[in-house]
Parts: structure tokens; C-alpha cells; sequence
């Protein structure tokens, strides 16, 4: 059971029973479920997303929401305009249809980098850098998929398909579909300053017996998703083990992790190794690998492939989404986590954990105070990035 109250003001939406929650790992398995979900819609197709690029995995997308919209499916899709950049003129054409509507998250006045680049730190107009980060796909008021993926081909390459981004979906049914809905409209109606006028269906029928609750990260409210991992962290007896693919937290979950290790609590991370997408990333978070295991904290960097999943368990306490926990994602970026509070639940979660703590590297606090001048040299450099982007973060 929760330590947090049901009805608490300070999360907008309460601890649902009756759902059942399936645990879909790595795109060779989600990216059929979801297309699946899409071919068997009858009335509407929700899907929020933030990274989404010409390719293999697009096209399988733009052509079932096709069919879907041809049999009178209404498929409404919220992108983030950044994270879009990728999507070619000749996709954006082919979603073209009377029965889809495409709206662009904060759209930029141009997809320059150089020019945004110019407003945010020039002009300062850090309002380019507000982004939706969350990964929805929502049919039928009765079916969900959220986790961390994007319509990419980095998560099911067509030529390469051992090197796909490791990541972790969540497929939902019951009660809280109807959160995760209401979450969707929201979002489009500040979007669009227009409601969506979807199908009268009876949501959140009992798919199970499994707990669970929606967790947000909102620009006009304080993170429910820091607050609620943080306090997690705190209740936590047996395990705390946190897997995210950038590792830059606030000081306020560093002491809570260190905390919990000194107490004897099982404090694991799991952090992407040499294979990532933002090297940068990975040496600003490694100048903080010696004070965590110094008190205890264990750090194992994944090998084979680039870990992009983003998942927490704590106890029986289990949390799966959008959020890094980082703090440019708390900061910035609209992010969602499905949370889930159940035995059987977590004892999955686990055994996951656990393969990908078998495909890693631990370090050891002797090795790594072993490490050179030069390592120290980039850890230098990087943390003096790291603090100008917070001084950014103030304005």
C-alpha cells in the first residue's frame, strides 16, 4: 500500500484498482502490440509522442493510422514540434487525412538550431525549450501503451536489429485508462484552445487486480513525479533500483539514494555504457559515480546496446514512463509515469532488472578512484557545462 494518500491535492490523479499492467520489453515486442491495437480501433486512436522520424517504424504507423482513418477511425496526434524535426515533408503529407488531426506541440518559429540557439540563450526566450517528452498510445478509451519509446528507427533498426535502443512499454488496461485519457485531452486543449469532442464510451472498465496510478510532470505545477519517487526512495525497506539513460538528478534524490544505501537498502543504477546517443550526458553523470558509491550505491553501466528505458522499482512500488529524472526533463518538459503497486508486478520488474544487470558492467569505488588525469580532465570541463545549463534553468 502506498504511503502517499489516495485522495492527496498534490497529485492530480488518484491510485485506481481493477487494472491489469503487461510489460512489453524492447521494440521487436511493443512496436507489433501497439501497431496491433491501431489495426483493431473502432472509433479513435490517441497517440502522444515526443521523438517521431522518416523511416521504417514511421511508415508502419502513417499506414495503419491510414487504414484505421479509411474504416472511420478518429486518430488525433499530438507531436512535439521538436522532436519532429525528423519527420519528412512527404510523411507529413501522407497524414493528411479527414480522420486524422496532427497538432504540433509549441511550435518553433523555425527548425534551425542554430537560430533557436539565438532566442533561448541571446533573447532569452526559454519558452523554445518547453517540449512534450511523453509517449502515449491510447485506443478505444480501453487500451494503452506508455513508456519511453519513440517512432524511430533506433528502436527496431531494419538493417541492424541486435543494436535496437533497449527500452520498456507498459500496456494498460482497466480504470486508469481513463486517467491517462483525460491526461491526452488535457494536453490538447491547451494545445489547440479547442476541446476534443471524442465518442461517448464507457472507459475504465476492470481489466484486473492490479494498483496503479498516473504521475505528471507539468510546467505550471510542482513534479509529481520527483515528489513521488523521492518519497518512495525514503519508504523503501528492501531494494531501490533505478534504470534511466540520463543520469543527471537533483541534489534531493542523490541524498535520498544515499540515504537509503546507508541504511542497508539494496541501491542499484542502471546507466547506459559506451553505446549511448549523448556521450555528454554520461561524463557530466559520471563525476557523481564516486560520492554515490562511496555510501553504498551500486552502478552498472549496460554494454550491449543503448539503454534507453526509464524505470524505477522500489519494493513492490513500481514506476515506468517518460521521465529520466533528470533535471532538464523536471524542469522543461511536460513527461508521465504509469505507476503500479503490486507483488507479482514487481517480482517481473525484477527478473527485468536483473538480465539487464547480467549484460553490465559494475564499478567498483577502488577502480573507479584508479581512473587518470585525462578522465578527470573531461569530468572538469563537463560539470562547468553542467552549471552553466542550471544557471539557464533560473532565469
Amino acid at each position: 500500500m502506498s504511503g502517499l494518500s489516495n485522495t492527496s491535492p498534490r497529485f492530480k490523479f488518484a491510485w485506481r484498482d481493477s487494472n491489469r499492467f503487461d510489460i512489453l520489453v524492447d521494440g521487436s515486442n511493443f512496436l507489433p502490440a501497439m501497431l496491433a491495437a491501431i489495426n483493431s480501433a473502432q472509433h479513435y486512436i490517441l497517440l502522444e509522442m515526443y521523438l517521431v522520424e522518416s523511416g521504417s517504424v514511421i511508415e508502419r504507423f502513417i499506414d495503419a493510422l491510414r487504414d484505421a482513418a479509411e474504416r472511420g477511425v478518429q486518430a488525433c496526434l499530438l507531436l512535439d514540434d521538436f522532436g519532429a524535426i525528423g519527420l519528412k515533408h512527404r510523411d507529413r503529407e501522407r497524414l493528411g487525412h479527414r480522420n486524422i488531426r496532427v497538432v504540433y506541440y509549441n511550435k518553433l518559429r523555425s527548425h534551425s538550431i542554430v537560430y533557436n540557439l539565438y532566442r533561448i540563450f541571446l533573447l532569452h526566450k526559454e519558452h523554445s525549450l518547453y517540449r512534450d517528452h511523453r509517449k502515449l498510445l491510447l485506443v478505444d478509451g480501453d487500451t494503452a501503451f506508455v513508456g519511453g519509446t519513440g517512432l524511430v528507427d533506433e528502436f527496431d533498426p531494419p538493417d541492424d536489429p541486435d543494436m535496437s535502443w533497449r527500452e520498456t512499454m507498459v500496456r494498460i488496461q482497466g480504470p486508469v485508462v481513463a486517467d491517462w485519457q483525460q491526461l491526452f485531452t488535457g494536453s490538447w486543449k491547451r494545445s489547440t484552445v479547442q476541446a476534443l469532442n471524442l465518442p461517448d464510451l464507457k472507459t475504465g472498465d476492470t481489466a484486473g487486480n492490479q494498483r496503479g496510478r498516473v504521475t505528471v510532470n507539468e510546467i505550471e505545477r510542482d513534479s509529481e513525479v520527483l515528489l513521488s519517487l523521492t518519497n518512495h526512495i525514503y519508504r523503501a525497506r528492501q531494494r531501490v533500483w533505478l534504470g534511466t539513460a540520463y543520469f543527471i538528478p537533483r541534489w534531493r534524490i542523490r541524498r535520498r539514494l544515499k540515504r537509503a544505501a546507508r541504511a542497508g537498502v539494496d541501491v542499484r543504477l542502471l546507466l547506459p555504457g559506451p553505446v549511448t546517443d549523448h556521450p555528454a550526458v554520461r561524463y557530466i553523470s559520471h563525476r557523481l559515480y564516486g560520492r554515490l558509491m562511496e555510501n553504498g550505491v551500486r552502478i552498472f553501466e549496460y554494454q550491449p546496446r543503448f539503454y534507453h528505458a526509464k524505470t524505477v522499482l522500489c519494493d513492490d512500488w513500481v514506476a515506468i514512463g517518460s521521465s529520466n529524472f533528470d533535471r532538464w526533463n523536471l524542469r522543461w518538459n511536460l513527461e508521465a509515469n504509469q505507476e503500479v503497486e503490486d507483488a507479482a508486478f514487481a517480482q517481473q520488474v525484477k527478473e527485468m532488472f536483473e538480465q539487464d544487470f547480467s549484460n553490465s558492467v559494475e564499478y567498483s569505488i577502488e577502480k573507479w578512484e584508479q581512473h587518470g588525469w585525462y578522465r578527470r580532465l573531461r569530468q572538469w570541463f563537463w560539470k562547468r557545462v553542467e552549471v552553466f545549463s542550471q544557471k539557464i534553468g533560473k532565469r
